[in-house]
């Protein structure tokens, strides 16, 4: 008898829980179906007029390659990310004996507001930021796209994601 309240116990326990983790370690709520990634847009001084497109893209694919969510062009999606980018930046980031810059650096910024409307309905308002350095002797033309595909949007995407599924 007592295994039986014991096991009755655990199952509802564990039966009212709504929250469903992926292999991915996102854990999103069980009532959660869609997600709306909204055009980032760019209001930095500065920019790079693909930045948008990237950020955007690279965030919905994230989104639907790690999560069961469906991607909606729809406002009162289950989940949604909204946002801008704030800021982008070039300087100097190491300074030799003779102060020449012998290493530049490129930072991004992007605010981001997370609405869940499903669940504990807890998101986020938050910056995110993330740079890479390129030797002072290139022109910034030559590796600013590099730096952004390869290093920067996906770190700040995962950030993004993290922060939204993963809590971190």
């Amino acid at each position: 008898m007592k295994r039986l309240i014991g096991l009755v116990a655990v199952v509802m326990l564990f039966g009212g829980c709504s929250v469903k983790y992926s292999i991915s370690g996102a854990s999103i709520d069980a009532e959660a179906k869609t997600v709306n990634v909204t055009f980032i847009e760019n209001r930095a001084p500065l920019n790079n007029p693909l930045l948008s497109q990237k950020v955007t893209e690279a965030l919905k694919t994230k989104i639907t390659s790690q999560t069961k969510l469906t991607q909606v062009n729809e406002p009162n999606a289950d989940y949604e990310f909204k946002g801008y980018i704030s800021g982008y930046t070039f300087t100097n980031a190491a300074v030799t004996q003779v102060e020449q810059a012998a290493t530049s650096r490129l930072t991004v910024t992007i605010s981001i507001t997370f609405v869940k409307r499903v669940g504990d309905k807890k998101g986020y308002q938050q910056s995110f930021s993330r740079s890479a350095d390129f030797p002072a002797s290139k022109l910034p033309s030559e590796v600013e796209n590099g730096l952004l595909d390869e290093t920067i949007v996906p770190q700040m995407v995962d950030d993004i994601f993290n922060r939204a599924f993963a809590n971190w």
